[in-house]
């Protein structure tokens, strides 16, 4: 048994599904993200389904001694203060890689937040790659990769399918999400 796979069912949580076969590009996404926990349970996570993701981590978290972990754990700064071009960078780095999994919370932080930013979806058109739905579920410890989505150019009709998927599920602090409708 992987190291992944014991700590994973040490802390009770069960991972389910994955991105098919065949499918070497993607923007996953990841909600709800509430805690840092989430951070920490989804790179075990990826690390049982043998995914060498990246994912974007504010600038800021980059800091001695811990940005070089960081780093090793697949993380790249990103600069969320200035416009830095960053969907179009992010779109390119999939032209350029045979293999590219990219992670990114669509809240952008652990904070209670209004709405979704917009940045994964933009990347995925531009790259033209899914965006796969991953998700955590903090009230029965499941989480996983659901499905693939294409985005079709109908940004409202993708985002109501994706905001479907998400609807009720359950981030460590639920009263943190408000992007996330609880029945």
């Amino acid at each position: 048994m992987k190291k992944s796979t014991w700590i994973l069912k040490q802390m009770g949580w069960d991972i389910r599904g994955r991105i098919p076969d065949g499918v070497k590009k993607a923007v996953l996404i990841v909600a709800p993200h509430t805690s840092l926990w989430d951070f920490a349970i989804g790179r075990i996570a990826f690390w049982h389904l043998g995914y060498d993701i990246k994912l974007l981590i504010k600038k800021e978290a980059f800091f001695w001694p811990f940005g070089g972990l960081l780093k090793k754990l697949g993380g790249m700064p990103v600069n969320r203060q200035k416009n830095t071009r960053m969907v179009e960078t992010v779109a390119q780095m999939f032209h350029e890689n045979d293999e590219l999994i990219l992670v990114i919370t669509p809240e952008g932080t652990r904070k209670r937040v209004e709405k979704w930013k917009m940045g994964f979806y933009h990347i995925s058109r531009l790259a033209k790659v899914p965006i796969a739905l991953g998700w955590m579920d903090y009230a029965d410890k499941k989480g996983g990769i659901a499905k693939l989505l294409y985005p079709s150019g109908n940004i409202e009709k993708d985002m109501a399918e994706i905001n479907g998927f998400y609807k009720g599920l359950r981030g460590k602090y639920p009263e943190k999400s408000t992007t996330i409708p609880l029945d």
